[in-house]
């Protein structure tokens, strides 16, 4: 039988710079699972292209340009929460214009790729790092 809770599906990005780290923000008091690191990313609207989606996320949350050339899918993970069924789509970047900067008065950090343990993601981020440090090895 089909579960009928909310479905959503998110793209995120594992943006990484020169230095071989990846940039996590985290998430505001406001949200749901307040507090947590996350790649930076957000919701897929009805009828957008996932890439189309990442690049105007992006652009919202870190007031940066990506352009889909330069963005590659890396995984995927499913989570099912309480309250809705999640589908997060991970790509990756190493090419951007602009500074990364929080546009949403949130924390944004860089962290080398073993690290990204050490900070606590939810299930659906935590999932997906493996495939971010299996690039690296």
């Amino acid at each position: 039988m089909t579960d009928h809770k909310n479905f959503k599906i998110v793209v995120s990005l594992a943006l990484i710079n020169d230095a071989d780290e990846i940039l996590l923000s985290k998430r505001p008091k406001n949200k749901h699972l307040a507090g947590f690191w996350e790649f930076p990313g957000g919701k897929v609207e009805t009828g957008e292209v996932p890439e189309i989606a990442l690049i105007r996320e992006i652009k919202e949350e870190l007031d940066i340009n990506i352009n889909n050339k330069c963005v590659a899918p890396l995984s995927f993970s499913e989570f099912s929460y309480k309250e809705f069924q999640l589908l997060l789509l991970l790509y990756v970047c190493r090419r951007w214009e602009g500074k990364p900067k929080s546009m949403e008065n949130n924390e944004i950090i860089w962290v080398k790729p073993n690290m990204l343990r050490k900070y606590k993601m939810p299930p659906a981020d935590d999932a997906l790092i493996f495939c971010i440090q299996d690039l690296f090895s």
